[in-house]
């Protein structure tokens, strides 16, 4: 028995005529005939009564219908779905923003992954470090990160990593502190501040970069207090327990007893996205597609 064999059943059972099913199934009456015989006798019942005015279904016919009307039914569907899937239509992802993402663009990109991609399932974890995106991708339990630039120590062949784009750096300052009302903060202004960082370790980008930048200026940072999200960073600025160099985005999150003054120079610190190189979803290409096109607007 084969799929064929249900579908000529069907459409004899719809029509309760052999000429009229052939013409829907576009093939010769004859043949038709022949093949419904077949399947009555490798079911061991007979499924049509058969006069030369009408052909009508016996009581195991009526019942044999349902069935395959059910099972016509999920065939088709199953079809579909894979070709859903197969052109990243339906499916479902996991996505890791870093802080700074995570208040300037996930409101946004969620937006547009919920229009445009209706039919794919995205869940997004905030506030992660890079590291700690790092060691989800290769743990699959996240399929595409929003992150700064890993660095150099180690091996990421495993990953596709590519830049979306270029990100200035702000200073965060209790609203009464003495640059509060500059017009731009130098790095040299920070020399004698305590700084609330990111966490090292490896864990977070950022700890690498600010360190990086106050080592260029010629002195070593004071660091105050590390954390492990952007928010509890410039709560503890409004609390006066130090300052902060972030980049641009975070402005978005408003904190009230906080300024964002820029930082004097042309540093920057480049947001990447980052996938499983080995990852040839479709659903994960029409998102980067609509993630890439929400950056560049």
């Amino acid at each position: 028995m084969e799929l064929r064999h249900l579908r000529y059943f069907q459409a004899v059972a719809e029509e309760r005529h052999f000429g009229r099913a052939a013409d829907r199934l576009h093939m010769a009456q004859p043949p038709l005939s022949q093949q419904i015989r077949q399947l009555e006798a490798e079911l061991g019942v007979t499924l049509f009564e058969r006069t030369t005015r009408r052909v009508d279904l016996t009581p195991a016919g009526e019942a044999y219908l349902v069935r395959v009307r059910a099972i016509l039914r999920a065939v088709d569907a199953a079809s579909e779905e894979a070709q859903r899937i197969g052109a990243g239509l339906e499916g479902r992802l996991e996505l890791g923003c870093v802080g700074s993402a995570t208040y300037s663009l996930l409101p946004a990109l969620a937006r547009s992954l919920r229009e445009q991609l209706p039919g794919v399932e995205v869940a997004f974890q905030g506030e992660m470090l890079t590291g700690d995106q790092v060691a989800a991708l290769r743990a699959g339990t996240i399929d595409l990160a929003l992150m700064r630039p890993p660095g150099e120590s180690a091996d990421f062949a495993d990953l596709a990593i590519s830049t979306l784009r270029q990100e200035r750096f702000l200073v965060v300052l209790p609203a009464a502190h003495r640059l509060a009302a500059a017009a731009e903060v130098s790095l040299g202004d920070l020399r004698d501040e305590d700084l609330i960082v990111h966490a090292g370790h490896g864990r977070s980008a950022m700890y690498s970069a600010v360190l990086g930048l106050c080592r260029s200026a010629g002195f070593e940072p004071r660091v105050g207090h590390e954390v492990a999200e952007t928010s509890t960073l410039v709560t503890f600025v409004a609390g006066g327990l130090g300052v902060a160099i972030v980049p641009e985005p975070v402005a978005a999150l408003v904190v009230e007893g906080t300024v964002y003054r820029p930082l004097a120079g042309e540093a920057r610190i480049d947001l990447v996205l980052a996938t499983r190189a080995d990852d040839d979803s479709a659903a994960l290409r029409r998102a980067v597609e609509v993630l890439r096109s929400q950056v560049a607007q």
